[in-house]
């Protein structure tokens, strides 16, 4: 092809295409003998439709970035070429120049994305395109674009295809001499760099990850190095705010998070807004420690501050602890918008597991939709006292200054919910309690604006519910006081009205949290994790106080003392002991939380004499004596009840054997003995449809061809 040394011999071209390509081109090499290039010239004002022709090449998608860019004035030369230009940008393909793959990169970085406008559309997952071009908007025509491809073809400096369709590995040159990096490594990495772990020490625990898929040397090492950096500065560079518009920004998150969103509908004049999110890991903690076993919802958080509501949907793990498999985003609680999300969320778990089942469910707001719940869950509903218990311990201690009085308001209150159960008018409880206490009139404010109107409600939600135990309540309330801590953030308070922050501290901090708590228990890593999340409930840190550390008042059973763990000297006092309205002078329980002493206090309380029961099994009893007193004939039905009534009174036993007992070989030889007969030998992977009873004659059996026998004679 000849050589062209003047712009002005060289044609316009202006493809009447909409969008087109270097294909669509007929192109001209400029310069010199020593040094020239393939150009063409086009109009100044198409230069963005032939970039959108550039990157919509079937056989090589991608798109261009600006690498350099320059700018002069007009006027500012006097003296110019005919190829002299007044902007000048160099647009790189958006897999190159730098290359992470070649020389051993830790290429399964590339699906941790950084949702910003970045210049690559996959930046982490570069890997060493050489394809480029120039565009000059010339000095002389300003009207004209000068194109000059260095570059037309998507290949490496090696010269092999490095992405799109034609690449056989899909991944870049050296893909396979890369340490294997799984997704729990992965995980773990990113774990540990939004808890704020420093960098070196996150890269010791990574090495010491890939060490268990290929050895240790300065190649794996410098590799790891790269990646634990690179994600770190992807991590940190992420935003929330993919749009300044929230609502436009939820919509794109959720177009990219497909696999975490079990729920979407968005706000309209007939509908409201609910976003139900749940992780890959979610789904499988949910499948795994709920079925046959409890849920439960943490279901009002940040209704006054947060734009939207947060319902927390809860599992009880392997420690008995409250772990998030669910968040639901919304609103409204109406019955049908509610059905909407929990069927979408059942349907999901039936997806992988058809036979997942959940043993019941914990509610703590008695203006939730119940029925939903028993429908589309087909689980009895439980009620859990932590709410109630928390709203009026923290306004008592922040509206009442004396300790005194707080003690005594409180217990009142407990008296309030026991009434339920001991044949008192919760209407004259209530009228005595504003009577005795009329001079605090803060608190007995608060109480008659946010109680007084809708205290029957609760008070009959909780008869007729079922109510769960200390220990459950436990658990949920130290779920809702870490998740006020991550997302009640001091930094963020100017985001608590965008929905996006919310799903990015929930999805990133939150979520990394629990995981590495759960495998920091599994595996037995990370000991101070580990130790800080055993102890992370009231109930277990109640479990390492030991009796001998509790004197109880067995005259007047008015208050127990607790000696501190930490400081022997100091000793904690606990009012009202036995009753899940127990007052405990510590910080933890000024700060309207259940704490360690009252738990403690009531297990030593349980089963003596002169302290009432808990409530949760005032509500048990109740339920037991509801089911004798009911009316039955003399029927068949009666059989079949008791027949369960007694099954149930059974496991009760053991279960309370089982909690009660140091030695589970003790439990274990008490158990009674069961006969089993010995199975017969099956025959060709059947079971035999003759019933298993020694045989009266004598004769020999037939003999029977097996199944492999019978393959081996259709060969011959």
């Amino acid at each position: 092809m000849e050589i062209v040394g003047s712009l002005d011999s060289i044609p316009v071209q202006s493809p009447s295409k909409t969008d087109f390509s270097s294909d669509d081109l007929k192109w001209t090499k400029f310069g010199t003998e020593e040094h020239h290039d393939d150009v063409a010239l086009i109009p100044y004002n198409r230069v963005d439709e032939f970039i959108i022709g550039e990157c919509c090449k079937v056989e090589c998608p991608t798109r261009f970035h600006i690498e350099k860019g320059r700018k002069r004035s007009k006027g500012s030369l006097k003296e110019y070429k005919s190829d002299e230009y007044l902007e000048y940008k160099q647009y790189w393909c958006s897999f190159g120049p730098e290359n992470y793959g070649e020389g051993g990169s830790i290429l399964p970085s590339r699906r941790y994305r950084l949702n910003t406008r970045n210049r690559a559309a996959r930046p982490q997952s570069m890997r060493g395109c050489t394809c480029h071009f120039v565009v000059k908007r010339l000095y002389a025509r300003p009207t004209l674009a000068l194109i000059i491809y260095n570059d037309r073809l998507h290949v490496n400096k090696s010269g092999f295809v490095c992405h799109g369709p034609l690449d056989g590995d899909a991944i870049g040159p050296g893909a396979k001499k890369v340490p294997y990096i799984c997704d729990e490594i992965q995980q773990q990495t990113m774990s540990l760099i939004y808890l704020g772990i420093p960098e070196e020490n996150v890269l010791q625990k990574h090495i010491e990850g890939i060490q268990r898929y290929c050895g240790s040397d300065e190649k794996v090492k410098r590799l790891a190095s790269q990646y634990v950096h690179k994600l770190g500065t992807i991590i940190k560079r992420a935003t929330h705010e993919l749009d300044l518009d929230d609502q436009a920004s939820i919509r794109m998150w959720v177009e990219r998070n497909k696999k975490s969103v079990f729920f979407y509908q968005d706000s309209s004049e007939a509908d409201a807004f609910i976003l139900g999110i749940q992780t890959e890991w979610q789904l499988q903690q949910m499948i795994r420690f709920g079925h046959h076993s409890l849920m439960a919802a943490d279901s009002t958080f940040g209704i006054k501050r947060l734009k939207y509501p947060l319902c927390s949907l809860l599992v009880f793990d392997s420690r008995q602890h409250a772990l998030p498999v669910a968040w639901v985003i919304t609103r409204s609680s109406a019955k049908p918008d509610v059905s909407k999300w929990m069927k979408a969320l059942v349907d999901r778990v039936h997806t992988v597991d058809i036979g997942w089942k959940v043993y019941g469910f914990l509610v703590d707001d008695a203006a939730a939709e119940i029925d939903p719940l028993r429908d589309i869950f087909c689980c009895p509903v439980l009620f859990s006292l932590w709410r109630v218990r928390r709203s009026w311990l923290r306004n008592l201690v922040k509206k009442c200054n004396s300790i005194e009085i707080q003690r005594e308001i409180f217990k009142r209150l407990g008296k309030l919910v026991y009434s339920i159960w001991g044949g008192l008018d919760s209407a004259a409880v209530i009228e005595e309690l504003m009577q005795d206490f009329i001079d605090q009139t803060a608190f007995m404010q608060y109480f008659k604006d946010c109680w007084l109107p809708k205290i029957e409600m609760w008070l009959s939600v909780m008869k007729s519910l079922p109510l769960a135990s200390q220990e459950a309540s436990g658990a949920i309330e130290a779920y809702h006081v870490k998740l006020k801590c991550k997302v009640y953030d001091d930094s963020h308070l100017g985001s608590f009205q965008r929905v996006d922050w919310l799903v990015h501290k929930l999805t990133t901090e939150l979520h990394s949290s629990y995981w590495l708590d759960r495998y920091s228990d599994e595996t037995d890593s990370f000991q101070n994790v580990k130790e800080e999340y055993i102890a992370s409930t009231s109930w277990h840190r109640a479990l390492q106080i030991p009796d001998t550390a509790v004197e109880l008042d067995e005259k007047g059973y008015l208050f127990a003392k607790v000696q501190s763990q930490k400081e022997s000297k100091i000793l904690h006092i606990v009012w009202n002991p036995g009753s899940e309205f127990a007052f405990c002078d510590c910080s933890w329980c000024l700060q309207g939380n259940l704490c360690k002493h009252v738990i403690k206090v009531n297990m030593m309380c349980e089963n003596r004499k002169g302290y009432q029961s808990s409530m949760s099994s005032n509500s048990f009893k109740e339920l037991l004596v509801t089911l004798l007193r009911k009316p039955m004939d003399d029927s068949i039905e009666l059989d079949t009840a008791m027949a369960w009534t007694h099954q149930m009174l059974d496991q009760i036993q053991r279960l309370v054997e089982l909690n009660s007992s140091d030695n589970i070989c003790s439990v274990v030889n008490n158990l009674p003995l069961k006969w089993v007969s010995k199975k017969s030998r099956s025959f060709c992977g059947k079971p035999s449809s003759t019933l298993a009873v020694p045989s009266a004659s004598k004769e020999p059996a037939p003999h029977r061809k097996t199944q492999k026998r019978k393959r081996l004679s259709r060969l011959r």
